[in-house]
């Protein structure tokens, strides 16, 4: 289980939930799940990325809460979710589903929100029955479905075979990252945020990464090196918005677009201009506006009032 190292104070600072429980997964894998803000309001599932944890959406839990109820999950091995034996975009689909089970009535509905390899989880549930029972539209922000580590732009060199060993060399390394240092903080921020990120930006980002257990690391990069969900794409009918950074790195725009193209029902991109891979972080009101409005237009009873152009809006990231 992770160090639990998040920031104290400020916007990115966790809230206390509401409430905390233990969702157990298909193969015993135990989750742990938090629950903020309000019993009857529209309910938001926050799905969080690779060497993430729950506390990667402190500013949207706070801005939700006052009229949302907002679930949110550590992903196994992450945060306080013990580790597993068992890494696969599969299991990640039977943890969503067990959140889903664990946290919603029968036949109750949610905006299901994945960030990185959270949105990989979005994708690989996405004909699971447990998914489309529960889930009434999604935000798939700074994601990908197949291709990661060729189209990933963190090694500063043309596309091919080297820039992609160095970049697989890197992201699987297994070295621990050790303490937050300055110079781990220039790293993350080039690597993983746009380059007007705030300090505070870099301090929460940087101790949540860092909390991650270097074999927990290693395992689902692994894992995120041979994503293949590109079928997926096509079952995902509950109509979806993406969000991502014109900066980022990691999962570069060439994902979204390639995602916009194929989902059968789309809501619209949002490119954030000059921002990075920490979307919910870096932008944290862009990302949830786009929650509530979906919230506002797909919630439980208007599941039939959506559209299905993809329009492209390039926003200043905030």
């Amino acid at each position: 289980m992770s160090r639990l190292m998040s920031v104290t104070g400020g916007p990115y600072a966790p809230p206390v939930p509401v409430r905390e429980l233990t969702a157990v997964s298909a193969d015993g894998a135990r989750l742990h799940v938090e629950v903020h803000g309000v019993d009857d309001g529209p309910v938001v599932v926050l799905s969080h990325g690779w060497t993430c944890s729950t506390a990667f959406w402190a500013a949207q839990i706070r801005e939700l809460a006052p009229d949302h109820r907002v679930v949110a999950y550590d992903q196994r091995g992450h945060g306080r979710s013990p580790a597993s034996p068992v890494h696969s975009t599969d299991v990640l689909a039977d943890d969503l589903e067990a959140v889903l089970a664990a946290t919603l009535a029968p036949g109750e509905k949610a905006v299901v929100v994945g960030h990185s390899m959270g949105g990989m989880t979005v994708l690989a549930a996405s004909a699971r029955a447990g998914f489309r029972e529960h889930v009434a539209a999604v935000l798939l922000c700074s994601t990908g479905s197949s291709r990661l580590v060729a189209e990933a732009l963190v090694v500063p060199m043309r596309a091919g075979r080297l820039r992609t060993w160095l970049t697989r060399q890197g992201l699987s390394s297994r070295a621990p990252l050790g303490p937050v240092t300055p110079m781990s903080r220039r790293i993350l921020k080039y690597a993983t945020m746009g380059a007007g990120s705030s300090a505070a930006m870099v301090e929460a980002c940087a101790r949540i990464v860092h909390a991650c257990p270097r074999k927990v690391r290693y395992a689902w990069a692994r894992v995120l090196d041979g994503v293949q969900l590109d079928a997926n794409i096509r079952e995902l009918t509950v109509p979806a918005a993406v969000v991502v950074g014109t900066g980022d790195r990691l999962t570069p725009p060439v994902h979204a677009r390639a995602l916009a193209a194929v989902l059968p029902d789309c809501h619209g991109v949002t490119e954030l201009a000059g921002l990075g891979h920490m979307t919910p972080i870096e932008a944290p009101g862009v990302v949830t506006g786009v929650i509530r409005e979906l919230a506002v237009t797909y919630g439980q009873g208007q599941l039939d009032a959506h559209g299905t152009e993809a329009d492209v809006r390039i926003e200043e990231g905030a």
